[in-house]
């Protein structure tokens, strides 16, 4: 009884040991190479449950997933004979498992050595025919396609495509940071000086014009009032004139009058005349009307 008992537990583990070795299942995020004795059979990339010979035949796991790998900080030499430190990384996809297994081995990690030495290889010779200006400007996606078709044409013999290549950080070295400052800040002085010399010129030219248009204005506000007070002085002779030759004595009367008017006005001045002395002829004998002015 108890050898029935051990035979069939042995049975039973080796059922499950059978069924263990004989089905597997293929996740979304995987694709599965198939081999029997270390040579591949095929490749499953169907997600679901999959039957294998047990014992004789391997699912070997493959991500199908993006993958990415950062490169470690380089110093590269442009083709302006400029140093740069360089930090990329590159985003791939294994789309051959079989050429995958048959070039790298069963592992993921064996693509990181050939990926490292192929992108360091493309960055240095991209970059040597490029400037510094370049890089640092709109010209960098240009210049990141040209690695990415160079990287890709080397790792597609190993089953993969890299996706996307960047530069995530370019740096100059550390000692040619201090002169590359320098000469920045020597390059916005200079800008700056020939701004504000522009500026001044402009200033000098505005202050010039206005200078000039005040002149011309106040030259013709002066020849205007000018005018203006010759017709006025004109006008006033010809009203004197006419009052005049109207009423001589009248007239004779009443410039007499304001001379005494401006000349007593403040009513502390003192004058030193001629008793006999026609302006104070009206002081002594009142104004005798003249005839012509009765008659009028």
């Amino acid at each position: 009884m108890n050898a029935r008992i051990v035979a069939m537990i042995g049975v039973l583990f080796v059922a499950i040991l059978v069924v263990l070795n004989t089905f597997f299942t293929v996740n979304q995020t995987q694709q599965v190479l198939l081999t029997q004795f270390g040579q591949p059979v095929r490749v499953i990339e169907k997600p679901g449950l999959h039957v294998k010979l047990p014992f004789v035949q391997t699912a070997i796991p493959f991500d199908r997933r993006l993958l990415g790998y950062d490169t470690p900080p380089e110093e590269v030499l442009l083709g302006d004979q400029r140093r740069l430190v360089v930090d990329a990384f590159a985003r791939f996809r294994i789309t051959n498992p079989l050429q995958y297994y048959q070039t790298v081995g069963p592992t993921e990690r064996g693509i990181v050595v050939r990926l490292d030495s192929i992108l360091s290889s493309s960055l240095r010779s991209v970059l040597g025919k490029e400037k510094l200006l370049d890089v640092l400007s709109a010209q960098r996606t240009r210049i990141m396609g040209e690695i990415q078709q160079q990287v890709n044409q080397e790792m597609a013999s190993f089953g993969v495509t890299v996706i996307d290549v960047r530069i995530r950080r370019a740096d100059l070295p550390l000692q040619n940071t201090e002169a590359v400052l320098k000469r920045m800040q020597s390059e916005r002085e200079r800008v700056a000086a020939l701004v504000r010399a522009r500026g001044a010129e402009q200033a000098a030219k505005i202050r010039a014009n206005a200078d000039r248009e005040r002149t011309v204005l106040l030259a013709d506000a002066r020849a205007q009032a000018e005018a203006l007070k010759g017709e006025g002085e004109a006008v006033a002779t010809r009203t004197y004139a006419a009052a005049f030759s109207r009423d001589p004595h009248f007239f004779q009367v009443w410039r007499t009058l304001e001379a005494y008017r401006q000349g007593f006005a403040a009513g502390k001045s003192r004058l030193v005349l001629n008793p006999d002395s026609g302006f104070l002829s009206m002081l002594k004998t009142p104004p005798v009307p003249s005839s012509a002015s009765g008659t009028k």
